[in-house]
C-alpha cells in the first residue's frame, strides 16, 4: 500500500512538471535566413562561373563574368569617332588671323591717310573709304568668330554624347562581371559555365547563416507579453526529443494579424488569427534554414 501511495505521487509530480515544461513554451516556427536571389544583370555566354553550393562567399567577390567581346568592340570603335570628331575642330586663333591681319594693315593706313590729310595730301573720302573697310573686316571677323564657335560647340556636343555612350558601354561591361552582392553562403547554383545568360535570369542564391532568424506566431493574448529587443530562449528541434537551447533578441513584431498558417502550431489552437515575430538567434553552425524551433519567456 505504501508503495503504491509513493507511486501516485511521483507520477502527479511528473506530470506536473511536464504540463508546466510545455506551457513555458509559446509558439513554434521555422528558421529562415534573408536570402539573396542573385541574377544576370547582361546577356550573353557564361565564360567563367567558379561557384560550388555550399560555398562561402565574401561582400563583392568576383565569381565569374558573362562574355563581352562585343562591348570591348563597340567601345573601341566610340573612342574612334571621339577621336575623329575631335580632329574636326576649328583652330579659331588660326582661322581668324587674315582678317586680323587685314584690320591691322588698315588702321595703319588709316592713321597715315589721316595725317597725309592733315598736310592737305589726302581727301577725306579716302580717309572714310579706309574707315569703312575696317568696319567692314570687323564684321565679317565676328561673323566668322561666330561661325567658328558653334561649330567648336557642335563638335563638343557630339564628343559628350559619345563620351556618354562609352560611359554605358563601360557600366554593362562592369556589369557582365558576375560577383556576390553581400557575404553570406551559396544556397543553390541555376546556371553553369558554356550556358546563355539572359537579363534578368537567376544565376545562385545566397543567403548570410550567421545571421538568422526564427519565425514565430503568437496569439494575440501572447503579443503582451513580448516587445521589441526582448531577449528570449529558443529551443531548436533536432529531432529524437532533443532540444537545443539558445539565447534570441526580438527584432520584428507584425502589426498585422493574419489567420494561423497550416504549417505552424501555436500555444492555443483555437485562435483564428496570430502575430508573426522574428527572433534574431546567433547560428553556431548547426542551426539550419527549415528547422522547427519554440520560443519561451
Amino acid at each position: 500500500m505504501k508503495t503504491r501511495v509513493i507511486f501516485l505521487l511521483s507520477a502527479a509530480v511528473l506530470l506536473t512538471a511536464c504540463k508546466h515544461k510545455q506551457g513555458d513554451y509559446m509558439a513554434s516556427g521555422a528558421f529562415e535566413a534573408t536570402e539573396i536571389v542573385v541574377s544576370s544583370q547582361a546577356t550573353g555566354q557564361i565564360m567563367q562561373f567558379d561557384l560550388t553550393e555550399g560555398q562561402r562567399l565574401e561582400a563583392n567577390q568576383t565569381v565569374g563574368f558573362i562574355d563581352t567581346l562585343q562591348l570591348h568592340l563597340k567601345k573601341e570603335q566610340l573612342l574612334a569617332s571621339m577621336k575623329a570628331a575631335g580632329s574636326r575642330a576649328y583652330n579659331v586663333r588660326l582661322q581668324m588671323a587674315s582678317l586680323e591681319q587685314q584690320i591691322a594693315k588698315q588702321q595703319t593706313e588709316l592713321a597715315r591717310f589721316r595725317n597725309l590729310q592733315k598736310a592737305h595730301a589726302a581727301t577725306e573720302k579716302q580717309v572714310d573709304d579706309i574707315r569703312s573697310s575696317i568696319e567692314i573686316l570687323q564684321k565679317q571677323l565676328a561673323a566668322q568668330a561666330e561661325t567658328l564657335q558653334k561649330g567648336n560647340s557642335s563638335l563638343s556636343s557630339e564628343i559628350d554624347a559619345l563620351q556618354i555612350q562609352v560611359e554605358q558601354v563601360q557600366d554593362w561591361i562592369a556589369k557582365s562581371i558576375i560577383s556576390s552582392p553581400a557575404s553570406g553562403t551559396v544556397l543553390a547554383k541555376y546556371a553553369e559555365q558554356g550556358e546563355l545568360a539572359a537579363q534578368g535570369r537567376a544565376l545562385f542564391k545566397l543567403a548570410d547563416l550567421n545571421r538568422i532568424y526564427l519565425r514565430a506566431y503568437i496569439t494575440a493574448d501572447q503579443l503582451t507579453q513580448l516587445k521589441l529587443n526582448q531577449e528570449v530562449a529558443v529551443f531548436a528541434d533536432f529531432g529524437r526529443k532533443a532540444m537545443t537551447e539558445y539565447k534570441g533578441t526580438i527584432t520584428w513584431i507584425s502589426d498585422k494579424a493574419e489567420f494561423t498558417p497550416r504549417t505552424i502550431l501555436t500555444r492555443n489552437e483555437r485562435a483564428n488569427s496570430v502575430y508573426a515575430v522574428k527572433i534574431a538567434v546567433p547560428n553556431d553552425g548547426y542551426l539550419k534554414i527549415g528547422m522547427y524551433g519554440e520560443i519561451r519567456i
